[in-house]
């Protein structure tokens, strides 16, 4: 079957599902394989419970007419999504970077959708599954599409590009993530920078926050950018509060002040994004207010929480050294008595890892909190005076009672699932 027969079938049965658990009638299966899994040997369970097809890339689980057998179904699956794609001329908007991704996505989705018809990543699936499901999910009706793309290692934005065909990108910043898989700090550049390739080859249209010189950099070559930032750019705006929720107030390109519901100074440069390709795509600017000041993070993202008698900034979805220097900065800039840093351990830093939690642990030390916990990972391998955990679990029970009125930071690589602590406040 090729790639014009299986669109034909999707246009019929528009919903795609690739796990039996989440799959309703209609539905066509895409047997994936993974680490641990082989999509091929559910084929018939998912034909079981109403699936319209089921695609696979392996004989010995053909099933009648109803099992599709392609070369490779992750391919045919991104293969698909890159036809599907070809069928809109309208923005596609791609967003990478190494932190701040996901709410600036959020946040461009919330202000796009007060005047268009937008489709946007759901979640954080932003990876070579996630990228074509999103496409895939995109219906006739768009005006806008917002994908965001995530990667541990270069070519894989590469690769995105290629069947999600931005118009226009915007990386959010580039700083020390999934060092491991890049090959360090110019690897991620790297990496990230094939967005900004992709723009610079195909007449695309650059997003970029001016106090970024790598940014400047890097977007040099490419025929339209659009600047925003706290100087010098086309939309200008600076912080005006920090505690608990940002505040922004621009002074060139956008008129008078937003206040969010999002902690952390170091959102500042994603609500300027947001505002930028808002008033790019010429939303009026009471529409880019109110959307992003009704805006409610979720997902463990910049949330403040009430837990009793204690506050709780909850920043736990995922973390790096870049983000967790942002994050301690600010809660340590914040007016209360009574801090304590709750952190789990760093993920996917490689040989560099030991060093970065070392760099870390002296961060800490450069500021007074009432207590610091640290949790798992190569916590456990440095030297530290802080109160240390295996796990966010261990670390609930003993703070569990412990504290009155306080104001904590929970942050962490998402393998430390550090949102387990609030079970215990």
């Amino acid at each position: 079957m090729n790639i014009e027969e299986l669109y034909a079938l999707y246009l019929t049965y528009p919903s795609i599902q690739t796990d039996t658990r989440k799959l309703t009638k209609g539905d066509l299966f895409f047997a994936l394989k993974g680490p641990s899994f082989d999509g091929n040997e559910f084929a018939a369970q998912a034909l079981d419970a109403g699936a319209s097809y089921a695609i696979i890339d392996d004989g010995r689980y053909a099933i009648g007419d109803r099992t599709l057998l392609v070369n490779d179904v992750l391919k045919t699956l991104q293969d698909l999504a890159h036809h599907h794609r070809l069928q809109f001329d309208i923005p596609f908007i791609g967003i990478t970077g190494s932190n701040g991704k996901t709410t600036t996505k959020e946040l461009v989705h919330a202000v796009l959708s007060s005047s268009f018809k937008t489709y946007t990543t759901e979640g954080n699936l932003n990876n070579h599954i996630g990228v074509p499901l999103t496409i895939l999910k995109i219906r006739k009706d768009a005006e806008m599409a917002v994908i965001e793309m995530g990667a541990n290692h270069q070519k894989e934005i590469a690769s995105y590009c290629e069947y999600a065909m931005p118009t226009h990108g915007l990386i959010t910043n580039v700083g020390k993530a999934h060092l491991e898989g890049f090959g360090g700090e110019e690897g991620v550049r790297k990496g990230k920078g094939e967005l900004f390739d992709y723009l610079r080859q195909h007449n695309g249209t650059a997003f970029i926050m001016s106090d970024y010189d790598y940014l400047r950099e890097m977007s040099q070559g490419i025929p339209n950018i659009y600047t925003y930032g706290t100087q010098d750019a086309e939309i200008i705006g600076n912080l005006s509060q920090t505690d608990p929720f940002l505040g922004v107030h621009f002074t060139r390109g956008f008129e008078g002040d937003i206040r969010t519901h999002l902690v952390g100074s170091y959102n500042l440069p994603n609500v300027l994004s947001a505002v930028a390709i808002g008033t790019y795509f010429k939303i009026p600017a009471e529409k880019i207010r109110q959307s992003i000041q009704n805006y409610l993070p979720s997902n463990s993202r910049s949330q403040l929480l009430q837990k009793g008698s204690n506050q709780v900034i909850l920043d736990a979805y995922n973390a790096n050294p870049s983000s967790m220097k942002a994050a301690i900065e600010n809660f340590a800039g914040m007016a209360h008595p009574q801090k304590v840093l709750a952190l789990g351990a760093m993920a996917e830093l490689g040989i560099t890892s030991l060093q970065e939690h070392e760099n870390l642990v002296k961060e800490i030390q450069k500021y007074p909190w009432k207590d610091v916990i640290l949790v798992g990972g190569d916590f456990t391998h440095i030297q530290h005076p802080f109160h240390q955990f295996a796990s966010a679990s261990e670390a609930g029970e003993w703070i569990k009672g412990k504290y009155e009125n306080a104001y904590l930071l929970v942050k962490g690589s998402r393998s430390m699932q550090m949102e387990k602590v609030l079970n215990y406040l």
